[in-house]
């Protein structure tokens, strides 16, 4: 009986999803082909008559309109409510998701001044991994090398950059470096990381109800997951109090850990989580809290969205411990610089010749994972030159 109960619950599901794909197709009509098409990453929708889409990277202004404002609103309601919200709450900021997984985020009047405005950031079902990266020159044989040995060998990895640079791809793709006999807790506001590992929680927060009630945000989650027993812990974005929580995690034995957030350089990066470790509203001494913090994250990847659309990986840098001045000394183990070869000019990361601080952590089953491509940056080779300090890279 409780098998049969299990089967038609799941028939249910399965068909409310399908009845409002169906509903939704129909009232996003105009923007359908977008949706379906995968090199679209994003729909924009202005106002019913002004459509733009993020597609190869760029911009631009796509002939479809909605029929009207009052097909415009139907589509956009439709969507809410599946979700239980409507587009007559009051609430002027709505976020919602399609059947795929897209996120939908709806401002209207009177927050959106000229009126109701829908963007849809699309779900990617193929995440893009490693060897990809490398393909289309985002990444090097020796990056991807250097960055399997410090996932492996448990550093703390921040992956930082502007808004669709690439952050949760790289993310993701990292992610493949744990190992699969590691227990992974995964949180995210919306869900997009595709782990492979057997053993992963995935845990998503929970918007509010019409009343405000019920609300479960990222640092809620964070709470909870350190009691669900994790070796790594892995956070889509870092975006607030929650910073505080996951730098004493890290320095309280839950090595691994990465996560992302918004920053146009690795120094930047430290400067804006100590700022959201701030917004936890817990007194803490800035010495005392630049301390943690440079203690806890030790890796720091940065992604840049480059005018042509292109998304690399512009800078790596690991976090030095903070200095007699209290600040926070970085050093970077790979930098943009320009090259020049029979392909013509380009710019390319490349190791500056520094040696890694994780070489003293590293074990015989990390060194194992050295080849000829990443000796001297570990050391293991008797070249590259000792840890210095940097006040600030260079702007990536």
């Amino acid at each position: 009986m409780i098998s049969s109960g299990a089967e038609e619950q799941t028939k249910l599901e399965t068909s409310k999803q399908e009845i409002f794909a169906a509903t939704v197709a129909h009232y996003l009509a105009p923007i359908k082909k977008y949706l379906d098409n995968t090199r679209v990453a994003e729909v924009m929708v202005n106002k019913f008559d002004e459509i733009y889409v993020e597609m190869d990277g760029k911009m631009s202004k796509v002939p479809e309109v909605f029929p009207d404002r009052d097909a415009y609103a139907a589509a956009v309601n439709n969507i809410l409510q599946f979700t239980g919200k409507s587009l007559y709450d009051e609430a002027s900021l709505i976020d919602a998701r399609l059947p795929d997984g897209s996120r939908v985020h709806v401002a209207k009047e009177p927050c959106s001044r000229f009126g109701m405005a829908m963007t849809i950031r699309k779900f990617s079902k193929s995440m893009l991994d490693i060897d990809w990266l490398v393909h289309i020159g985002s990444l090097t044989d020796q990056i991807c090398e250097y960055l399997r040995i410090a996932v492996n060998a448990e550093a703390n990895v921040l992956v930082a950059g502007g808004t669709s640079s690439g952050k949760t791809s790289l993310l993701n793709a990292l992610s493949s470096y744990i190992p699969n006999t590691s227990r992974i807790v995964v949180i995210e506001d919306s869900s997009e990381l595709q782990l492979q590992q057997d053993h992963v929680i995935s845990m998503e927060t929970k918007p509010p109800d019409r009343y405000g009630r019920g609300h479960v945000g990222i640092r809620e989650l964070f709470r909870s997951s350190l009691r669900l027993r994790p070796d790594r812990i892995v956070i889509g974005e870092v975006r607030g109090g929650e910073a505080l929580d996951m730098i004493q995690a890290m320095t309280s034995g839950h090595g691994g850990s990465m996560g992302t957030l918004h920053a146009n350089n690795p120094y930047d990066a430290l400067n804006r989580l100590e700022t959201m470790a701030l917004m936890s509203k817990v007194e803490l001494p800035l010495y005392a809290l630049r301390s943690q913090a440079a203690s806890a994250i030790d890796v720091i990847v940065q992604m840049t969205r480059h005018m042509s659309g292109a998304r690399v990986c512009s800078a790596i840098a690991e976090v030095l411990p903070i200095g007699e001045d209290g600040n926070y000394h970085l050093q970077d183990v790979f930098r943009m610089e320009r090259m020049e070869d029979e392909t013509g000019k380009h710019m390319q990361l490349k190791w500056t010749g520094v040696r890694s601080i994780l070489a003293k952590r590293l074990k015989f089953e990390h060194e194992e994972m050295v080849t000829e491509l990443t000796a001297p940056v570990f050391g293991l080779e008797g070249d590259g030159e000792e840890p210095h300090m940097e006040e600030s890279p260079d702007d990536a």
